[in-house]
């Protein structure tokens, strides 16, 4: 909510403004004497900033509404601005300079000392993952040392020779590397389709493991096609419905629920039996919270890979299911950037046995990220 005040003093009173404490750390980060230390930070999803502005509106500060597909200059401005809020906004400032992450001796010596639950694995444990094989970001990528300081701007060439600006002016210094990728749609789609069908067939939970939070471009149209995939047959019958309603995938299948709360009870049940005959006819969703009947794919902000994944690892290989037991699953992890990473750990702990945290080590991570170098899809 702070964030959000301070991104729009022109709409609000005296009263209501705040400072822009963000923008004061990025210029603090510029200097040589700064000594910042990170605690854990909001990773705001478009549907928590949507909430979180309705809630602000509703106390009285006169805000825009986030504009999903912009109409006009005002619009995408307002996008723009919003844009910043979401994701983890204080990690591409921070990593205007270099970065120290390590586990602190006597943190590392308490986990020992009190090891956290390590559930059992066992060789017959059909957990893996399932990633793309072609058409992905891994198969796509390419980077070039860029020969003098200038601007770059991205652009989408379409088939039919279309072009599209995408995003304009970005500076680039002399030799610094610029790396550039894309996933084909129908690769995606498709890939969708077999890892659903290969699910159902082994009897697993169905789980998807994104960061649609921090990786805020491309996480989040990854998600809503795996939506769409998954919940073929329903978008597929209420497709003009759904459009008029303003149902958007990316936001998961909790933004059906929350649109079609007004409509007439006759047809509200009617789209609840047809997302209840997916789940009847498709392999089972992996849960958040399977007393609510929260599924991996109800809101993209739900399940992040960084912390998704490491949860199945300490629980042999397993995610909850609908009935609130814990089960086999193919994680999904569409791109092979860093898939095999979870696979060979998979495989790891498949061949001898469960992670023993008493004698585990660390990683410290030390590294240059000045200019926001690898900051991953935000």
């Amino acid at each position: 909510a702070g964030r959000i005040i301070a991104s729009f003093p022109d709409h609000l009173t005296d009263e209501q403004k705040q400072t822009d404490d963000l923008a004061e750390l990025g210029a603090l980060a510029q200097t040589s004497a700064a000594n910042i230390i990170k605690l854990p930070n909001i990773s705001a999803s478009i549907p928590q900033l949507k909430s979180a502005i309705m809630e602000l509106q509703a106390q009285g500060f006169v805000l825009p509404d986030y504009p999903d597909k912009p109409e006009n200059d005002e619009e995408q401005t307002i996008k723009e601005r919003y844009s910043k809020v979401l994701g983890s906004a204080v990690n591409p400032i921070l990593r205007d300079g270099n970065s120290d992450r390590r586990v602190a001796g006597p943190v590392k010596q308490f986990a020992k000392n009190h090891p956290h639950s390590m559930g059992e694995w066992c060789k017959g444990s059909q957990t893996r993952v399932a990633h793309m094989v072609d058409g992905d970001f891994y198969s796509n990528e390419k980077s070039i040392v860029v020969k003098k300081a200038g601007e770059l701007k991205i652009q989408l060439m379409t088939t039919d020779g279309r072009t599209t600006t995408l995003k304009e002016k970005i500076p680039v210094l002399k030799d610094e590397v610029v790396d550039a990728s894309v996933m084909r749609r129908d690769n995606l789609r498709k890939f969708f389709a077999k890892a659903i069908d290969d699910c159902k067939r082994a009897g697993v939970l169905l789980s998807l493991h994104l960061k649609a939070t921090m990786m805020r471009i491309s996480d989040p149209l990854i998600f809503g096609h795996a939506v769409t995939v998954y919940y073929k047959d329903l978008f597929d019958k209420h497709a003009a419905l759904f459009k008029k309603i303003g149902v958007n995938p990316n936001n998961g299948i909790g933004d059906v629920y929350t649109r079609i709360v007004d409509l007439p009870a006759d047809r509200r049940a009617e789209i609840e039996t047809d997302i209840q005959a997916v789940y009847d006819n498709g392999p089972l969703l992996a849960m958040v919270d399977s007393d609510k009947g929260i599924t991996n794919l109800h809101v993209p902000s739900d399940v992040i890979i960084d912390a998704s994944m490491p949860a199945a690892v300490r629980s042999s290989g397993r995610m909850w299911g609908p009935d609130g037991k814990p089960a086999d699953t193919h994680a999904i992890i569409p791109d092979r950037c860093y898939a095999g990473i979870y696979q060979a750990v998979f495989n790891d702990c498949r061949e001898r046995g469960a992670f023993d945290v008493t004698t585990m080590g660390n990683v410290c991570n030390v590294g240059l990220m000045a200019k926001k170098a690898e900051e991953y899809g935000s």
